[in-house]
């Protein structure tokens, strides 16, 4: 009766079903950063999103500064972009966590202040999927948009091994107990085993109708679960890859699959905002969860003192007791997506990854008041004003479409492509300390008004060949000529503080936009 009764929320409404395809569209685009690309970013003004605008929410108001925030006592501070992967190491005290902007790092959270992150960046797109492995935990893996997983030697900071096959990005990773495999789940509709011991691909885990997000290990190592955008779980065996039996059909996506310690109980969120546990056993369901409508994009869980979490699309962050799946804490974060989450040590935090550049650690035990989040509002990518200044229409296509990846300041780093301070007049690949790839080496491109403005009307894949800058085009010549105009003043030395002081109105209130941020249907 309970598994009909799940399955029935499925079909609640014609909002539901319209705000889930929305939101997919917002995933296969927004949520998971760039597309799958190969090469050095080229030193273009939009190695970004260009679908950033989905990103907008309400702003709340009496915000604090923002260095409030980021020095917050808990908090990792250090990436570049927004966070997508966060993996705690309790035996040890320490957190790996991936980012839009290329990069894994390595926190030790074991003493009263934070040491400053170890940054892992040999890869070539955001990283959406970060593991420690061993219970020594001297290496970790990491994986995302390149398609490639990463195995790192935390030790010396050297990565020690490159797997490849994948033809799309890897969203989901996983590490068996011993430490001797590793599974991913990717958008090219398949999840892979690779061996860790030998350094050597495994079975590929085919079957599902649609991209692979997310897969987990049984808790003897044997068998892997995988669930998918077919809104499956699957079962497969280990040692050979073979598919045993659906475990479950929720009907919608499944965005995010989480195994409870010491049990074969699998929790998941789904597309339509439905969260629950199932027995990977029998398929029946054992608990349902307090739904969303919204979808469910991270799940965390921890077996001392027993606590599962869900985040979603909303920045509603629920924590339940696993023993009976009560729910005892509720938070809500009014700026954006819950992408990333997971128990500290003491399980009396959690830490929290989303649209900003940092880590919040959230304290659940004794609970931590609630107060606004006082990170930048809007964020670097938010705004919606309409203006009938060029420059400040400039300002809102750099918002949207560049400062992801781009600073304008000349020591602009930890950033997905290189700063544009001083673009114009500069050759294509040519500033310093920034690992372009061989092809941009090669290209004999000075940036300025014409070829900036041609970047963007052709794309880079035709225009700067070899980039990873995500396939997009500005087919209107305003918005192009906008942008330009922008650059060219905030791209000089001291512009872009002056632009800056120019726009910043703390009386002026926020433009209204819809929950999401998308254009409604």
């Amino acid at each position: 009766m309970r598994h009909n009764s799940l399955q029935a929320r499925v079909l609640r409404s014609k909002r539901l079903a319209i705000w889930s395809a929305v939101w997919m569209l917002v995933a296969l685009g927004t949520l998971a950063g760039p597309a799958v690309a190969t090469g050095g970013a080229a030193d273009s003004p939009a190695t970004g999103t260009s679908s950033a605008k989905a990103m907008q929410a309400p702003a709340p108001k009496g915000l604090p500064d923002a260095s409030e925030r980021r020095s917050a006592h808990g908090n990792l501070v250090g990436h570049g972009g927004p966070v997508k992967a966060i993996s705690v190491d309790r035996a040890h005290e320490r957190v790996l966590t991936g980012s839009f902007d290329y990069a894994m790092m390595l926190w030790d959270v074991s003493g009263e202040k934070v040491d400053e992150g170890r940054r892992f960046d040999e890869h070539d797109g955001a990283v959406n999927a970060v593991a420690f492995v061993g219970e020594e935990g001297k290496k970790a893996l990491a994986a995302g948009d390149d398609g490639v997983l990463v195995l790192w030697d935390l030790e010396n900071g050297k990565a020690l091994h490159r797997f490849s096959g994948h033809k799309g990005k890897i969203v989901g990773l996983a590490v068996s107990p011993g430490g001797r495999w590793a599974a991913t789940a990717s958008w090219d509709h398949t999840a892979r085993l690779w061996d860790l011991e030998r350094l050597v691909p495994g079975p590929v885990l085919e079957g599902h109708r649609g991209p692979v997000n997310d897969v987990e290990f049984s808790a003897n190592g044997a068998d892997v679960y995988t669930a998918g955008y077919d809104g499956e779980i699957r079962l497969f065996k280990v040692t050979d890859g073979a598919y045993q039996r659906p475990i479950y059909r929720l009907g919608w996506g499944i965005n995010v699959l989480a195994r409870l310690p010491g049990t074969e109980n699998l929790a998941f969120g789904g597309l339509n905002g439905t969260a629950g546990v199932v027995s990977a056993r029998t398929g029946e369901v054992v608990a349902e969860l307090k739904s969303s409508e919204r979808p469910i994009l991270s799940l965390a869980a921890t077996d001392k003192p027993g606590l599962l979490a869900t985040g979603g699309a909303d920045g509603t962050v629920r924590v339940y007791r696993s023993a009976d799946f009560t729910l005892i804490e509720e938070y809500q974060n009014p700026y954006g997506p819950i992408w990333a989450m997971d128990f500290a040590s003491d399980g009396k935090r959690i830490y929290l990854g989303g649209l900003d550049d940092f880590v919040t650690a959230w304290q659940i035990t004794p609970r931590q008041p609630f107060e606004p989040i006082d990170s930048p509002y809007p964020r670097r990518f938010q705004f919606s004003e309409a203006s009938d200044d060029p420059l400040a229409r400039g300002r809102i296509q750099f918002a949207r479409k560049c400062s992801v990846c781009h600073t304008l300041k000349p020591d602009g780093k930890n950033r997905a492509g290189p700063t544009l301070y001083g673009i114009f007049g500069r050759k294509i690949a040519a500033l310093p300390g920034y690992p372009y790839s061989e092809p941009l080496k090669d290209l004999d491109i000075i940036w300025t008004e014409e070829t900036v403005s041609k970047l963007f009307e052709l794309g880079p894949d035709v225009f700067t060949p070899g980039s990873k800058m995500p396939l997009q085009k500005m087919t209107d010549p305003e918005q192009r000529d906008d942008l330009i105009s922008y650059l060219k003043e905030a791209t000089r030395p001291g512009g872009s503080d002056k632009l800056d002081e120019k726009n910043s109105d703390p009386k002026k209130p926020s433009a209204p936009a819809n929950e999401l941020g998308v254009d409604k249907p």
